[in-house]
């Protein structure tokens, strides 16, 4: 595999798949602490056992090139399987384990997994399914059993094979399987490290982002892994288990999804004492506002590394770097051994220059090889050598990549492109703004207009908001209606989930007329 070269003139090696960084961390620092939850404390040389005993099984079940789904919490027993299902030459695919069973149906279907992993509270989503087993909640039980199973001592996996099978929605409704090579998945992380590098069993990480999630697995585990460092894991996100975990492990990378950071400058316990030891906070899965960043950084001190990605990118495209200046609004420059172009939104066939806006497509060693069972979305999203993101941005004259907006998303009024990113960003710049939604509805005049939901500080209301839009956008592009809401719909992930506030209003619209 090539190596790369980090901006500071530092050669990073590629692995060939997460699985040999593994066994490197086993063999460099087997005494290191890797996995943290709880009370419960896993070395590298452990962690690496427990993932060879549960790969032995997953290869005695006939699971080697089939696909094994997890719908696992984040837990030690969801970051072992993920690594034993690889291991064992198997298509790792999480799952989240609140989905319904309608919503697993279709997904499993597709998949068709050999193995389900579940937990007792998931189990019954999949009783459909014939093939599950099921993985209780005592970690030391379970650890305590595999440590008496014989090791899998099969060769490391192809590079080339398919090593995860991630699904992630489309404009259709169906999800879509999103097949990463070991080697796809491999070069991501070394191509991460040349921009945001780690100290060898010098870091310890904070993982509350889900790990059925390909940014938290991606920025949390396989970014502990690389640096044979600690990653602390969370069951979930609550800003004082979060804050107190930080202290008390001397957490020095946050990884986390831009909501977090604005609900943590909400929350009246954020002490910047309590982060003393976090030396780079990491922002993806979603738009971080201008505001937050400006707010976080002067409450804090602690600086953030803005990227962009997506699944279908392995995932990660672009990322700011101590490397490089950081540029407020920007999601920075290319990783090393990719192109991001920006293209016309008619053709796709013809590079813009800087400056101008058009559909994001960009190249190399991380791109997936396609969707599952789906040749027309594949053959759609990749083209020429290109991954087609579907996503609306800009590059500057230094090759610093901003986010427009979804390419789905644009709203047209009155003949005007409006990219409802824009909107939000605007009104989270007044301080009395805590979250922001700008949506595009149709209208019988301007064909669309755009409404806002805003979550509102006391003591403000639609007059400060719809004067301050007045102040910093243009006529047509201010909302035509602004909805005051104590709080705005969340994916799992954290994101705004403009997709389902955007069925309710057109529901509600429908229904009027």
């Amino acid at each position: 595999m090539p190596d790369i070269h980090a901006p500071d003139g530092s050669v990073v090696q590629m692995a060939e798949s997460p699985c040999a960084l593994l066994k490197a961390a086993a063999d460099l620092s087997g005494d290191h602490p890797a996995l943290v939850m709880g009370n419960i404390t896993l070395s590298y040389g452990r962690f690496d056992q427990a993932v060879d005993a549960l790969a032995q099984q997953f290869y005695d079940a006939g699971a080697n090139g089939r696909t094994i789904a997890m719908l696992l919490p984040n837990s030690i027993e969801l970051c072992i399987a993920l690594f034993a299902a690889q291991r064992c030459g198997a298509m790792s695919c999480t799952l989240n384990p609140d989905y319904s069973a309608r919503e697993l149906k279709p997904i499993l279907e597709d998949a068709d997994p050999v193995l389900i992993l579940v937990t007792q509270a998931s189990a019954a989503a999949v009783s459909h399914h014939a093939k599950q087993s099921i993985m209780g909640g005592d970690t030391n039980a379970w650890l305590s059993a595999l440590q008496g199973q014989s090791a899998y001592a099969g060769p490391l996996p192809n590079p080339g094979a398919i090593a995860s099978l991630q699904y992630t929605g489309g404009t259709t409704g169906r999800a879509k399987g999103v097949m990463l090579t070991h080697a796809s998945i491999a070069a991501n992380i070394a191509q991460r490290e040349a921009f945001l590098p780690t100290a060898p069993e010098g870091e310890v990480i904070v993982c509350i982002m889900p790990l059925f999630h390909v940014f938290a697995v991606a920025m949390c585990l396989h970014l502990a892994v690389r640096a044979r460092s600690t990653l602390v894991l969370l069951p979930r996100y609550r800003p004082d288990w979060l804050l107190e975990t930080i202290a008390m492990h001397k957490v020095t990378l946050f990884p986390a999804g831009p909501t977090v950071f604005q609900s943590l400058l909400q929350y009246d316990g954020l002490d910047q004492k309590k982060l003393k030891t976090v030396t780079a906070a990491f922002s993806g899965s979603a738009p971080l506002s201008a505001a937050t960043l400006r707010a976080w950084e002067a409450a804090t001190g602690v600086p953030i590394y803005e990227g962009y990605g997506q699944t279908e990118a392995g995932p990660v495209l672009t990322y700011h770097s101590p490397h490089f200046p950081t540029k407020q609004g920007s999601v920075g420059p290319s990783l090393p051994l990719t192109e991001v172009e920006i293209v016309d939104l008619e053709t796709g066939d013809t590079a813009l220059g800087s400056g101008k806006v058009g559909e994001i497509r960009a190249r190399g060693p991380q791109i997936m090889q396609g969707y599952r069972n789906l040749r027309e979305e594949t053959d759609s999203t990749l083209r020429h050598g290109w991954l087609y993101t579907g996503d609306i941005g800009r590059l500057d004259d230094a090759g610093y990549l901003f986010i427009e907006d979804r390419k789905k998303d644009l709203v047209i009024s009155g003949g005007y492109n409006i990219y409802p990113r824009e909107i939000d960003e605007a009104l989270l710049s007044h301080p009395g703004v805590i979250e922001a939604a700008a949506i595009g509805v149709p209208d019988s005049y301007r064909g669309e207009v755009i409404e806002a939901f805003v979550v509102l500080k006391n003591g403000i209301g639609i007059d400060d908001i719809d004067a301050h839009s007045a102040e910093t956008l243009v006529k047509y592009k201010r909302p035509a209606r602004f909805f005051i809401v104590t709080e705005l719909p969340k994916t799992t992930v954290g994101k705004i989930d403009k997709k389902s506030l955007k069925a309710a209003r057109l529901e509600e619209m429908n229904h009027v007329a």
